[in-house]
């Protein structure tokens, strides 16, 4: 699961996002609305923790803005302000939850899970299928008309961001940031390495699937069956 913290205090935001990867979960942050907006724009995260006080573009502002674009990422507001008015509107506004602090690390992880047993929100295991492939996303297997295989949780990562737009080519600057996160400084190549891991994946177990070059723009998945 990928999550999106965002959280004007530096400490707290170092803790939560070191507790978090602790815990498995792939975490980006930022500090401040706007930038929040942007990175939510991406739609790559499966959670956003989300401060309701924050600079430039207040928390509940940033609900209230993508609820408006009809994104449905679960959110979790995170916020010193507990009166009852207070989470009502936070609620009203399409929180999925609302956290009071200070909090437990513990009662955060507990919160998560809530939400993350509402089949509706988050997506823990998908099953995609393009031409004569199936990736299975919680187990990282994956299996054609020619065998199966087991892929690292790399490749993995990059075969979903494919198969979620199958036939669309999907630039280098895109395919980083879903599969290292939009903070990381991930060097070109290693991209490049994963797509050679990947191809070499795709001729073990498929007869038709490939991923195709799109020279001065990035890769595409395609399927000569289709």
């Amino acid at each position: 699961m990928r999550i999106l913290l965002v959280e004007d205090d530096e400490k707290l935001n170092d803790s939560l996002a070191f507790q978090l990867r602790a815990e498995g979960f792939s975490v980006d942050t930022c500090r401040d609305g706007e930038e929040a907006l942007y990175y939510i724009g991406e739609n790559i995260h499966d959670l956003i923790l989300l401060d309701r006080m924050l600079p430039q573009i207040s928390g509940t502002e940033v609900l209230r803005q993508i609820r408006r674009r009809n994104n449905q990422t679960p959110v979790i507001l995170i916020t010193a302000l507990g009166s009852l008015d207070d989470k009502v509107t936070g609620l009203d506004l399409g929180a999925d939850d609302y956290l009071v602090k200070p909090f437990a690390f513990e009662e955060l992880m507990a919160r998560i899970r809530c939400v993350a047993r509402r089949p509706r929100k988050l997506r823990l295991g998908e099953r995609f299928t393009w031409g004569d492939i199936t990736y299975l996303s919680d187990e990282n297997i994956l299996t054609g008309s020619l065998g199966s295989c087991h892929m690292s949780k790399r490749e993995g990562s990059l075969m979903e961001a494919f198969l979620r737009s199958p036939g669309q080519t999907l630039s280098r600057t895109l395919l980083l940031s879903k599969v290292w996160g939009m903070d990381s400084d991930v060097e070109d190549g290693n991209l490049d390495n994963y797509i050679h891991f990947l191809r070499r994946r795709l001729k073990t177990v498929s007869r038709s699937v490939q991923i195709q070059t799109v020279r001065g723009i990035g890769y595409r998945i395609s399927c000569s069956d289709l």
